[in-house]
């Protein structure tokens, strides 16, 4: 199920497209009825509703036009993801963008907070938050906004991921917030970012990378080259031993990002059914080793 989700992009634009639903539903729901604010880009537009409405006395009747200034916002990052991307992203990201900008827009904002208490809303809604932006990441679309310049950084080998360069920069948007309001409106703000951040390079697979080991005793040229051609990595294998049969055993070594696990399983399984392979996450890759974003 999985696999065939992450490789069909009608399944994964659908899925983009649901994970794009839950995070302005977390929004909507949990964030917004207590007037906090999120992170990025779409925090940025809040911040200017809010000065518009506040200090600049203009009203926008029951609308919130921080969905409207998001996609507005959002043309010249299009035009940078372009540059940098490719043409596929960008018409998913546009797809992703406007589908976020129309969800912010209808789903409803409760008159009286769900949650009233302001630790658990933070967690919840940040929480479901990183859910729906992973989502859509691993599916290698984007929300737009930083998500398109963390994934630019994180393609050309920055140490930043995309949750990591959105923390940096919601840094200065709090300390903003910090200067502006309430200092606890900053400080729950912030707390809310960290569980969306830290859900989101979780769910974001494409930045954990792995060491994979395959043993078969198949045709392992058959699998190397699988492994060459179709998942573009590089991998090495050896013979040896086993301890207890003594009969020889191929074992072949790759890395590659978390995201290419199912693919891997399922070609290792159909070239080889007897095979097994261990992964390791986490490992650090040095040198000749692209990120991959779709």
């Amino acid at each position: 199920m999985l696999y065939n989700t992450l490789h069909n992009r009608w399944l994964r634009l659908v899925a983009a497209v649901a994970g794009e639903f839950i995070a302005a539903a977390a929004m909507n729901l949990f964030i917004v009825p207590l007037n906090l604010y999120s992170g990025g880009v779409m925090g940025v537009c809040q911040l200017i509703r809010t000065l518009l409405q506040d200090y600049a006395g203009l009203s926008f009747g029951s609308h919130d036009i921080a969905g409207i200034l998001y996609f507005l916002v959002n043309i010249p990052i299009l035009v940078f993801a372009y540059l940098n991307l490719g043409r596929g992203l960008v018409v998913r990201t546009i797809i992703c963008t406007v589908s976020y900008s129309l969800f912010y827009s209808i789903i409803p904002v409760p008159a009286v907070p769900i949650l009233e208490d302001y630790l658990t809303a933070c967690l919840l809604g940040g929480i479901l938050t990183g859910i729906g932006s992973g989502i859509v990441l691993t599916c290698g679309c984007s929300g737009g906004g930083l998500d398109v310049v963390g994934l630019c950084l994180s393609k050309r080998g920055s140490g930043f991921t995309v949750g990591k360069f959105s923390l940096t920069f919601n840094i200065f948007l709090y300390t903003a917030c910090l200067l502006l309001f309430d200092p606890a409106v900053a400080i729950y703000s912030v707390i809310y970012n960290f569980f969306t951040v830290m859900v989101l390079d979780r769910m974001h697979q494409q930045n954990v990378n792995v060491q994979a080991l395959i043993f078969t005793h198949g045709d392992e040229h058959k699998l190397g080259q699988y492994v060459m051609e179709k998942l573009g990595r590089g991998v090495t294998y050896w013979s040896g031993t086993g301890a207890y049969t003594g009969e020889g055993v191929h074992v072949l070594c790759v890395c590659l990002s978390k995201y290419e696990i199912e693919e891997m399983l399922h070609a290792v399984h159909t070239i080889d059914p007897n095979a097994f392979f261990t992964v390791q996450e986490g490992v650090r890759v040095y040198g000749n080793f692209r990120r991959k974003l779709d």
